[in-house]
Formats: structure tokens, C-alpha cells, sequence
């Protein structure tokens, strides 16, 4: 898809789904739209994507043909997966969602969960430094959904407290804005037959594309890693890149490897300076530790991207802080020596090369702004991520244990909802023999 600069030009786009098996019974309607972005599933398992025309209201055989072409190899890796990999999936699991002030698309995302406690799997919301009681009292509505308040800001601290309340050995992570798919959990945890597999990560595609940031986003940065199932430890990826096997958004952790690996860095992700970062400094460690990560493209999310050009700003000058800041940490903490060489190479070929493309002019350059924010994000990483680690080790002085933070959640603030949802962990790091850095 070439996308044009003007704002005017760029009109909304249809997200359909076609199931290959039923192809010939296929005939895609749409109204008010002129393009199409097609996904493509087999058995369940994403396999392709296209981008299409729509003329007169409907999508051509003859594109859809074309474009089903293209999914051969994936639909062949699929079947060979599936004939070599017995079936295996652990009894139950433990969801967390962690959220801070999105209590409408956490209301969305919810009931798509709902199915799973019946199944036997528990539901775990971190409400993460909230500026009021919305999220409480939606959780509140569902008595079978554990509600936890961690009044810490940032993503890295509420998922380690979504961690330390869970109870099951597997332990699934999804976003509030996003939507999963019926087969998610089982397709994500049928990979930890292999008990050297600690993360297990999904693919993650648009749940819509009806404006200019979504569709901008989408085309620079969607979340989607392929349509191959892989797998990965340190001898085929440098663990320096592991942020481009998946995200947090969709994947799942093995509880005990956490003794090996550690929780997530709280300064970093959402919520800190750093701003974004935690989960693949944690992919990072995931490696470094010996351990694989598997990517499942049968587990599908479906994610809201942001509507709005100036949130689509946000979310790219996060992008460029939070992999600067996380590669700080990993020289820093983990002496990672080859993040110097390795920092300064890609801030040339793809930061310099971007704002380079914009100035000139070039064909399938990125808007400026969007060039020039990321950028701007990636020089402060460093010193971000330095004042956010400072910033969480004098916040940690005034906290004994894992036990006084449980306390102050309980009688933090104003929140005058007593239901028998709300969850009190009673656990510390030395109960799973972790750290938190």
C-alpha cells in the first residue's frame, strides 16, 4: 500500500478476515470504503494480510486470488508444525491486563475474557496509579475478575504485581485496548511442551483502520511479526533485537524461569520517564538467561491502535525513548559492551536515514514529524532511562517490602468499593525467589 501525504487522501480502510478453507464461498461486501486490509486465516492461524482495492462496494476474486498466493509457505509451515508438535497445553493459566485510565476499552476487552474463568483460568486486573475510581467499579461488575490497585506508576511495576498475584505456573499478558481472538490462550500456551520455552509471544493485527494515525501506524509500525511459527534462543538472534519478535500486548511467561530471568525493570515501560521498553528488555534478559521465545502466529490479538495524530506522535516518540533507554540499561546493568557499536549503527541507518528520506523527499518516506519525534526520542533515551532508574530506586527506599506496598494499596485513597473481587496478593519477590531491578 502507497500511502500519500495529504490528510484529505487517506480514507478509512476496511479490516476483514477470510478463512482460505471457505474461500470459494468468499465475496466480500463493503460500503463507504476504497480499500481493504485482508486477513487471511487457516485452521485458525493467520497467514497472510493484503492490502486490496475496493471497487464498487466489493473486493475482486481475482485480488483476493492473487493475494491468497502469497500465503502458500505459512499455510505449509502450519501443517508441518502441526504433524511434528504433539498437542499439549497446561490445565489452566492466569490473564493479567494491566491498565491506567482506559476504563472504555477495558469495558470492550473484558467480556471477550470472560469465557476463560469458566475454563477454569483466572482473570487478573492491575489498575496502575489511577486518577479515579472508573476501573474499579467496572471490574466491580464482575465478581469471577480479580481486581488489584498498585498505586506505583508504570507498566514494568504493575505487571510484576500482576506476576506476584497470579497463581498458575503460566502466566498470560494482554493490553485494555485490545481485543483476543476465541483460541488465544490455547494457541499461546500449547508451545511450553518445551520446558526450555519462557516466553511465548502472538501475532497482533488491527481491530480498525479508520483514520490517518491508525493507518500510518499500521503501515510503520504495526505490532504483526510474520505468519511463520519460530522459535528463537541466543544462537539465532542476537538478543540485542528481541523487540522484533513481539510485544507485551500479546504473549505469555513461564512463572518459574522467572527465577532465572527476574521480573520487569520497573523504570521502564509506560507510566515511567522511560516511557516504553519493559517487555523487550525483558525478551532481552529471556535470551540472555539461555532460555526461547517462541512466536505463535495461531494467537491473535486484535489491537486498537491510536486514533488521533497527536497520540500516534506520543506513541512513536515513546518507540525511540524506550529502545535507547532499554539498550542503557542493558550496558549498564548487564554490561552489554556490544550495545555501544550496536546503539550507534542503528541510530544511523534508520533514525539519520528517516529524517535524511523526509528532507529529500524520497518515495515511501514517513511523514517528518513522525521522523523528527522519533529521533528527538532516541538522543533522550539514555538520560530518560537513567533518571527514571534513579527516580525508582528513592521511591523503593521508602518501601521495606513487597508486604507495605500491599498496605498502602489497600488503604490507598478514596476508593470506597468493597467487593469480594478485589485481590490481596499477600506475596513479595522472595516468595518467587525474583528480583525486581
Amino acid at each position: 500500500m502507497k500511502l500519500r501525504k495529504s490528510k484529505e487522501q487517506i480514507k478509512p480502510v476496511a479490516v476483514c478476515e477470510v478463512d482460505i478453507e471457505q474461500f470459494k464461498n468468499v465475496h466480500i461486501r463493503l460500503k463507504n470504503y476504497e480499500q481493504a486490509f485482508i486477513i487471511f486465516r487457516f485452521k485458525g492461524a493467520v497467514v497472510g494480510q493484503a492490502w486490496t482495492k475496493v471497487n464498487n462496494g466489493e473486493v475482486s476474486a481475482a485480488d483476493l486470488d492473487e493475494s491468497i498466493k502469497t500465503t502458500a509457505w505459512a499455510i505449509w509451515k502450519y501443517l508441518a508444525c502441526q504433524n511434528k508438535n504433539a498437542p499439549w497445553s497446561p490445565t489452566t493459566a492466569s490473564i493479567v491486563i494491566c491498565t491506567r485510565d482506559r476504563t472504555a476499552d477495558l469495558s470492550q476487552c473484558l467480556p471477550e475474557l470472560l469465557h476463560l474463568t469458566k475454563e477454569g483460568h483466572e482473570i487478573i486486573v492491575v489498575d496502575n496509579c489511577p486518577s479515579n475510581d472508573s476501573t474499579a467499579r467496572l471490574v466491580a461488575r464482575y465478581p469471577q475478575i480479580h481486581y488489584i490497585l498498585e498505586p506505583r506508576p508504570g507498566a514494568g511495576t504493575a505487571r510484576n504485581r500482576g506476576i506476584l498475584a497470579a497463581t498458575k505456573e503460566f502466566i498470560a499478558f494482554t493490553d485494555d485496548d485490545a481485543r483476543v481472538d476465541s483460541s488465544w490462550l490455547p494457541a499461546l500456551l500449547r508451545n511450553f511442551n518445551d520446558p526450555m520455552v519462557a516466553v511465548v509471544l502472538g501475532i497482533t493485527m488491527p481491530l480498525e483502520l479508520e483514520t490517518r494515525a491508525q493507518i500510518w501506524f499500521e503501515w510503520k509500525d504495526g505490532f504483526g511479526r510474520g505468519f511463520l511459527r519460530s522459535e528463537h534462543d541466543i544462537n539465532n538472534i542476537n538478543p540485542l533485537i528481541a523487540g522484533k519478535l513481539g510485544a507485551s500486548v500479546n504473549m505469555a511467561v513461564r512463572r518459574s524461569a522467572l527465577k532465572e530471568i527476574g521480573l520487569f525493570d520497573e523504570a521502564l515501560g509506560p507510566g515511567t520517564i522511560a516511557l516504553c521498553g519493559e517487555d523487550h528488555e525483558f525478551f532481552y534478559r529471556t535470551l540472555a538467561r539461555g532460555f526461547r521465545i517462541v512466536y505463535e502466529p495461531s494467537a491473535l490479538v486484535r489491537h486498537r491502535h491510536r486514533r488521533k495524530w497527536k497520540a500516534l506522535r506520543k506513541t512513536i516518540h515513546s518507540y525511540g525513548v524506550g529502545v535507547f533507554a532499554w539498550w542503557t540499561r542493558a550496558l549498564l546493568v548487564e554490561k552489554e559492551f556490544s550495545v555501544i557499536y550496536f546503539g550507534f549503527r542503528w541510530f544511523l541507518q534508520y533514525h539519520v536515514r528517516n529524517l535524511i528520506q523526509c528532507l529529500l523527499r524520497r518515495p515511501g518516506r514517513i511523514p517528518l514529524d513522525l521522523a523528527w519525534i522519533e529521533f528527538h526520542g532516541a538522543l533522550a533515551g539514555p538520560f530518560r532511562y537513567w533518571r527514571s532508574r534513579n527516580q525508582v530506586k528513592k521511591r523503593k527506599k521508602s518501601i521495606n517490602d513487597e508486604k507495605s506496598i500491599i498496605n498502602v494499596a489497600d488503604q490507598h485513597g478514596e476508593m470506597n468499593i468493597t467487593n469480594s473481587n478485589q485481590m490481596n496478593c499477600g506475596l513479595s519477590t522472595t516468595d518467587l525467589n525474583v528480583e525486581v531491578e
